[in-house]
């Protein structure tokens, strides 16, 4: 209500239905008995009902619809009896129609009132010809200019009133859906236009023969129906039925043309992927994994706006493309509406199946400037989703890993690696109880020529998706144990943990590396020690793979880094040999100003103490957190109050000069303010 939509179907019902009252007035009061009684009337209406109930489609595409072959027997009517008895009979035929077919009452009546405005519009033309409304009359030759008129009014009239009307449902510029609906539909139109002289003639002349027009409009429609079937059949998903990749590429290049074409304009690209579809087919088989392909296209189509289109591009991923959206936060909605609809439980096989899925968002001409760019620029964005588990993401230039500018970047680490470019700096560790240190943190520090100091979180990420990080961890552990060495020998005793990625902590070669760098440096198992992050509790493999069983082995220790920001089982850590727990800083630094992160704090502390094993908090700033972990159990702690991260030599002075306790007022002075967070 209120809509422009809403006002333009008013505007058309009222004006249609007033000219209906308007041409009904020009009946005479004989006329209605008259018709009654005639046998021709009844086989017209007859084929006009008929003619309604289902149109004649030549293109899956074609957004206004189909052709009614109604329209010839229509036009017919009003060549023969004029325009009363014409709209007349083509109102009952809507109304049957929309009888049968259900269709909503504000439907029917605007079909009823832009058809009486095509047969007015065409009753205006063959008047200004000299044939009066409500005359029957009987065409002949000299008649084709005044009936090639009056078709062409009939057609353009009502072309023009459903196109508006699906313009506004849809979101789309009037100008777009004529061009892709009027192409199709004027074939049909010339057709039953052109044949409805004929059929007037004939009634004239052997009213009996009328039927006999039935036999090549069924040739017409089942033609159509065989066109229409193996056009459907390109364009769509045979398992969903929504439109393929080739019928999003279409949509999409007139919705960017369209964009192009009006400034402001935007449009979104929304690729969505299931989450833990694999798992239902791999479970309960392909059938049911179908089927619940097919409640997700159900889902999908009935949560979006009119005008969007779903399309399914293969397996569990599907794609939305949104013509027209206002912004990024629009986007946002539409993708959170879809995330809502498919989250709603699914029972199939008497089983209830939880589902989610990954979004990402791309707009034009934010992010792409054409299909492919934005296609690709979405996926990067479904990934981000994916990997930080939050539902939907929009596309961050900085974050793609196929930017020419990370692409750059991997190509100077390559380089890097064998120029000497990377060092390691140590951060200790302390023991909050005695204030002992217990062992320091190996951070990979990368010193680029141009760029500066370029820190973990830019150029790990960007080597775990390439060749390099295998290079990369064994550059680290090789200067670990080197450094190890060095001190250990010296009567440095300090332990060295080193960073490394699930994919290392799988790798079979890394015991045999290991195992070979303790022997040729003289160290003991105890001298190194590998973090890896909380992700690898979210694989099996992790518990089944020869290389942790050959770290356990080997007296490796393994702790687990970033605890609390993953989603941890606790069988799976139990089972998982770690002897440490660190404690993510995002938690440590809020404990004295956040009742829930310091709530988050002591439970974690509590859990691994009742595990038996070590707790450590990273990101400690000042002495009230050192005091607040202490007085929760916490066992160790690093961070800046303590030590920040310092070279090899830097490290090495640090810790000949703290062999006594470590308190607070040991913390590295500095006085100028020139440390930066981002090395912690």
């Amino acid at each position: 209500m209120g809509s422009p939509l809403w006002a333009y179907l008013t505007a058309v019902t009222a004006t249609g239905i007033a000219a209906l009252v308007a041409a009904l007035w020009w009946i005479s009061p004989g006329d209605p008995a008259d018709l009654v009684r005639s046998p021709l009337f009844w086989t017209l209406m007859v084929l006009i009902v008929l003619g309604d109930l289902r149109p004649v489609l030549l293109s899956s595409s074609t957004a206004a619809g189909g052709t009614y072959p109604s329209t010839m027997f229509t036009f017919a009517a009003l060549l023969h009896y004029g325009l009363p008895v014409a709209a007349l009979m083509q109102a009952v035929g809507i109304l049957f129609n929309g009888a049968v077919t259900r269709k909503a009452w504000h439907r029917v009546l605007f079909n009823v009132a832009q058809v009486t405005l095509a047969c007015a519009a065409a009753g205006v033309v063959l008047a200004l010809f000299g044939h009066r409304p409500g005359a029957a009359w009987v065409p002949a030759g000299a008649d084709l200019l005044a009936i090639g008129l009056a078709g062409l009014a009939y057609f353009v009239t009502r072309g023009l009133l459903v196109c508006g009307a699906v313009a506004l449902h849809e979101r789309r510029s009037v100008h777009r859906v004529i061009r892709t609906t009027i192409g199709h539909q004027s074939l049909v139109y010339a057709a039953l236009l052109g044949l409805a002289p004929l059929v007037v003639v004939v009634m004239n002349h052997s009213p009996a023969l009328v039927p006999l027009f039935v036999a090549p409009m069924a040739a017409v429609y089942f033609t159509a129906t065989i066109s229409v079937r193996r056009d459907h059949q390109a364009m769509h998903d045979g398992l969903t039925g929504l439109p393929n990749r080739k019928l999003l590429v279409l949509r999409t290049e007139e919705a960017l043309a369209e964009a192009r074409a009006r400034q402001g304009e935007r449009v979104g690209l929304l690729l969505l992927d299931l989450d833990r579809f694999k798992e239902v087919n791999d479970t309960l088989g392909h059938p049911v994994g179908d089927r619940l392909l097919q409640t997700v296209a159900h889902r999908l189509t009935h949560s979006v706006r009119p005008g969007d289109v779903v399309a399914r591009l293969g397996g569990d991923e599907f794609a939305v493309l949104l013509p027209s959206v206002r912004d990024a936060a629009a986007a946002r909605e539409v993708a959170a509406r879809l995330r809502v609809a498919l989250t709603e439980p699914v029972r199939l096989e008497g089983m209830t199946f939880d589902m989610d899925a990954s979004i990402g968002i791309a707009l034009h001409p934010d992010h792409a400037p054409d299909f492919e760019l934005l296609l690709q620029r979405s996926d990067v964005a479904m990934y981000l989703a994916k990997e930080g588990r939050t539902g939907v993401e929009l596309y961050v230039a900085d974050k793609d890993r196929n930017s020419p500018e990370r692409l750059g970047l991997l190509g100077d680490l390559r380089r890097a690696i064998d120029r000497g470019e990377l060092a390691l700096h140590y951060q200790p560790k302390i023991d909050l109880a005695a204030g002992q240190v217990r062992g320091v943190e190996a951070l990979l520090r990368w010193r680029h020529p141009v760029r500066g100091t370029v820190y973990p979180d830019d150029f790990i990420p960007l080597a775990e998706q390439s060749y390099l990080m295998r290079q990369l961890t064994e550059y680290v552990i090789d200067a670990a144990l080197e450094q190890a060495a060095d001190w250990w020998h010296a009567g440095v005793h300090e332990q060295i943990s080193v960073n490394v990625s699930a994919r290392d902590l799988l790798d079979s070669a890394l015991p045999e590396r290991l195992e070979a760098g303790l022997a040729k440096h003289r160290l003991p198992p105890k001298a190194i020690q590998l973090e890896v992050t909380e992700r690898i509790l979210m694989t099996d493999q992790a518990y089944t793979a020869d290389a942790v069983r050959a770290l356990n082995s080997l007296g490796v220790p393994l702790a687990l880094d970033d605890f609390g920001t993953g989603y941890s089982s606790l069988v799976r850590l139990q089972r998982l040999p770690v002897a440490e727990v660190k404690i993510d800083a995002s938690f440590v630094r809020r404990i004295c100003e956040s009742g829930d992160d310091e709530r988050i704090v002591r439970s974690i502390v509590d859990l691994v103490r009742s595990l038996g094993l070590r707790s450590v908090a990273e990101g400690v700033e000042s002495a009230e957190v050192a005091a607040r972990l202490e007085e929760m159990g916490c066992d160790l702690a690093q961070g800046w109050w303590f030590a920040e991260p310092m070279s090899a030599a830097d490290a090495t002075a640090w810790l000949r000069e703290h062999r006594a306790p470590v308190r607070p007022a040991f913390r590295v002075p500095d006085p100028a303010g020139l440390l930066d967070p981002q090395t912690a």
